[in-house]
């Protein structure tokens, strides 16, 4: 009985040592919460830059091609095409409406991965839907999240709460 009583006294005390250091742990982890939210926005303003860049450099070859592969209204698409990864890179990079552009991104990655990627299966070795489809889990994390506080939205907020 008295082995009963010591090990059960035992095992409430490694809790109780785990749930302490859990806490800790806890407490340490959720004061960095914005920091991979930052490294997120960061990483997608990085990936839809150049896109952006090469789409604005030749409008009308991207219309082109847009149109060679059956998308409607070509023109007004490489233009919306172009025009939203800009917006985006740039609102990512100081992320300001960090939610509202993530909308019209993961729509921009739907269309990528269907008309472009998906023939390519899944690897992005193959041309394939890997790399959009990570963006969009990216985006899908910073629609749900938003920017965090290391972001201009943040920034106002801060200033708003005085």
């Amino acid at each position: 009985m008295l082995l009963i009583k010591n090990t059960i006294k035992k095992q409430n005390i490694m809790k109780c040592k785990m749930t302490g250091v859990c806490d800790t742990m806890n407490e340490k982890l959720t004061s960095l919460r914005d920091l991979p939210l930052l490294a997120i926005r960061l990483v997608l303003a990085y990936g839809f830059w150049n896109p952006a860049m090469m789409k604005w450099g030749n409008i009308d070859g991207i219309a082109e091609w847009f149109g060679s592969m059956g998308y409607p209204m070509p023109l007004f698409n490489a233009y919306a095409a172009a025009t939203t990864e800009l917006a985006g890179a740039v609102l990512l990079l100081i992320g300001f409406g960090t939610r509202l552009i993530s909308i019209p991104l993961i729509m921009v990655m739907l269309v990528a991965i269907f008309t472009v990627h998906w023939a390519g299966g899944f690897e992005a070795g193959n041309n394939g839907f890997e790399i959009p489809l990570y963006y969009m889990i990216m985006l899908f994390t910073l629609l749900i999240y938003g920017g965090g506080n290391i972001s201009l939205n943040g920034l106002i907020k801060k200033f708003q709460n005085r």
